[in-house]
């Protein structure tokens, strides 16, 4: 269970509270013309994303984490070389679809923030592809398991994520609806599924 600025002390509530949120967010960051404003490819852009999206229920939104992590067997990277790896992959080019996957896949091994990297990830992610090869992902066409599935042997191996999102790309980067669906994707993957962007 989460500290959290809405006092909130039961976990489902906090769960549909914290999608909400975000979401609206997240939507606000496009309909706004804010997303247009942030570093391309940094880890300070990756952090204006998170803070942008949970601010409104979270101290910790856009600070990078000070307390090791995990999920399932894996760990991420711990907190004494989080600073190192931030810089690494800060540096590391973007310029193709292999260098921009590598670099997506290295911040997901970083994993800087205490929660909600995957959806902040996946906006950065779209907007370096947007940038650097005129192309956004169409996430709805990723299924959930397979993913899912890519990104846990990512580490090892980021060939399987590399297809899925190579084989995903759209020219469509400026459709307001590829990017909300895409959002209520992006939720799908992490369990969130209460509220459409539609709706909020």
């Amino acid at each position: 269970m989460l500290d959290n600025k809405l006092g909130i002390t039961n976990q489902v509530e906090l769960a549909k509270e914290e999608e909400r949120i975000s979401k609206a967010n997240a939507k606000r960051l496009y309909d706004s013309g804010d997303i247009n404003n942030l570093e391309i490819g940094t880890y300070k852009g990756l952090a204006d994303i998170h803070n942008y999206l949970f601010d409104d229920v979270y101290d910790f939104a856009g600070k990078t984490r000070t307390v090791n992590i995990s999920k399932g067997d894996f760990r991420f990277a711990p907190v004494r070389f989080l600073a190192v790896s931030l810089d690494h992959i800060d540096k590391m080019p973007r310029s193709t679809i292999d260098e921009i996957v590598a670099k997506y896949v290295e911040m997901n091994i970083a994993h800087p923030f205490r929660d909600g990297n995957g959806r902040s990830a996946r906006i950065w992610v779209d907007l370096i592809l947007k940038k650097e090869l005129g192309k956004v992902v169409d996430w709805k066409l990723i299924d959930k398991d397979n993913y899912l599935s890519a990104m846990g042997s990512s580490p090892v191996n980021d060939l399987e994520i590399r297809c899925l999102l190579s084989n995903a790309l759209t020219t469509s980067i400026d459709d307001r609806e590829i990017y909300m669906k895409g959002i209520d994707v992006s939720y799908y993957y992490e369990g969130y599924m209460e509220y459409s962007t539609y709706d909020l």
